[in-house]
């Protein structure tokens, strides 16, 4: 059962819906950049400035968080995320990987 903020336990994290909240560009750009960060780092929603609206932004960390990708966390007047890294990994091996890959991949072929 997830807890009072949504986050699903480790157990509960299911394939379907992480692959749904990863099928969105724009999450996935999130999900990659705090891949790419220390393990352990807490960003704000508004760092990855998003070109979208704030209520659009409120939108896709609700979902990477129900999936259980972000653990988000109140502060002040703010909420802070960060990658569940290891949770991630214990679960589907590989997938940040392959998320680093895609972007790999992505830079190599606007370049060439």
């Amino acid at each position: 059962m997830p807890d009072d903020e949504g986050h699903p336990g480790l157990a509960e994290m299911e394939l379907g819906k992480v692959l749904s909240a990863l099928a969105d560009p724009l999450r996935r750009r999130v999900v990659r950049e705090m891949a790419a960060a220390p393990d352990g780092e807490a960003r704000t929603c508004s760092s990855f400035a998003l070109p979208v609206s704030k209520a659009t932004v409120t939108h896709h960390f609700r979902t990477l968080r129900e999936s259980g990708l972000i653990r988000q966390v109140n502060r002040g007047n703010s909420r802070m995320a960060t990658l569940r890294r290891t949770d991630i990994e214990r679960r589907f091996p590989g997938l940040l990987a392959l998320l680093v890959a895609e972007e790999t991949a992505e830079s190599a072929t606007d370049s060439g």
